[in-house]
């Protein structure tokens, strides 16, 4: 069975359950258990919130889903193995 997350959540739930080794891709924000450190990344967001308060998130991302971006995704996606 090969697995891939894209939320963090998701991912402590498949190692706890024993399927770590299933575990083939995770999402950018995937980073516990340490085991997954160096998975392939699969998906990520496409703002940087490292340095954006709660709210600057809430507007970078309400601005993505307004009508006029209805075409901008919101994450961008990896087809590499």
């Amino acid at each position: 069975m090969r697995i891939c997350s894209f939320l963090p959540s998701a991912t402590e739930m498949i190692a706890e359950l024993g399927f770590i080794d299933s575990l083939v891709g995770v999402s950018e924000e995937c980073r516990w258990p340490p085991e997954v450190i160096g998975k392939p990344i699969v998906t990520a967001a496409r703002i940087d919130p490292s340095s954006m308060s709660s709210l600057e998130i809430d507007e970078a991302v309400t601005r993505r889903c307004a009508p006029r971006f209805a075409k901008g995704a919101r994450y961008t996606w990896s087809t590499r193995n």
